[in-house]
């Protein structure tokens, strides 16, 4: 859940592969997380081994905490890892130790490991405040939060209610799909499943898509995204293998699909450097430039009537709430 109250300097997070695979990488683990456009069996054989799902959803006010049918059940004696969300903001990277805490033989950071043992035993609520309270981890966490230096305070701004947005993570445990929402008071269980390679996310399929049936059919407040293995480590293995067989041709394929991969990579890493630097001082030069050559106030007009024009089109289609100035 995301607000500006209780953050206790925890930062909103984007709901994006890059950002998650550099705090798993951060954390030590061996794991990546890609997009997931759906939950068909063709995209997600491509992605096995896969260990959780990480959902993100916009709060609705109407919303209601009973559980009943396809929406699960309470596992008040749960034996797993669980933690509460004890401070704002810090939904996402909550879903992620939800999720680690649950992966028999982690492997991971030793913070991380020294984290999960010291919270052995706790109760949800005293589990989360700990996890709260990790300075190295909300700085891992808060490294790829986009700056926030602007300060409206004092401006006599009408102030506007912001949508409200919360991760929470499904997957596999002892048998059963679970639900671990930070904002629960117990895991929610969702049932069991066949013993299958994707058995566990058929179940997790059904569940997902129940709950996004309960939004608008317009809705688009979603994102889904998948926490497997990172893949390159095998692929190289394979490569190596295919070489050493004097298989050429699948060899080929092989290494186009590790430059690939380690192109995506690349495109990550230069995504998330662009997130770490504050480009507030460059727009306050660009602005600078366009007063000085004349061009300023032309283009304060020209975004007003580009402004007007957008939302006249978002009232016709019935949509309201947008500033035009």
């Amino acid at each position: 859940m995301s607000g500006d109250d209780d953050s206790s300097g925890w930062q909103l997070t984007e709901s994006d592969p890059a950002v998650f695979t550099e705090l798993l990488k951060t954390l030590g683990t061996p794991y990546i997380v890609d997009d997931l456009h759906s939950l068909d069996p063709d995209e997600l054989s491509a992605l096995q081994p896969l260990h959780a799902l990480i959902f993100l959803f916009k709060c609705l006010p109407s919303a209601t905490e009973e559980l009943s049918g396809l929406a699960g059940e309470y596992d008040p004696d749960f034996t797993g890892f669980f933690a509460h969300q004890t401070v704002n903001n810090a939904c996402a990277t909550l879903a992620v130790i939800n999720a680690l805490g649950n992966i028999p033989s982690l492997k991971a950071d030793q913070r991380l490991e020294d984290l999960l043992n010291f919270t052995t035993g706790m109760d949800p609520q005293t589990c989360g405040m700990a996890i709260a309270s990790a300075d190295w981890l909300r700085e891992a966490h808060n490294d790829l939060s986009p700056p926030s230096t602007f300060s409206l305070d004092g401006l006599g701004l009408p102030k506007k209610a912001e949508d409200a947005y919360h991760f929470v993570v499904y997957l596999p445990i002892l048998g059963c799909v679970y639900e671990l929402d930070g904002l629960k008071p117990h895991p929610v269980r969702h049932g069991t499943f066949e013993d299958s390679d994707n058995g566990w996310l058929r179940k997790a399929k059904e569940v997902i898509e129940s709950r996004i049936a309960t939004y608008p059919s317009s809705a688009i407040d979603f994102s889904l995204l998948a926490l497997r293995d990172d893949p390159l480590p095998t692929m190289k293995r394979q490569l190596e293998l295919l070489r050493k067989s004097g298989s050429d041709a699948e060899a080929a394929e092989m290494v186009v699909r590790i430059s690939n991969e380690t192109s995506r990579r690349e495109q990550w890493s230069f995504e998330n450097s662009l997130r770490r630097h504050n480009h507030i001082g460059l727009a306050h030069a660009a602005l600078l430039a366009l007063e000085k050559a004349g061009l300023l106030q032309p283009a304060i007009e020209n975004a007003r009537k580009v402004a007007k024009e957008r939302a006249e089109r978002r009232r016709q289609n019935g949509f309201s709430g947008m500033d035009e100035d």
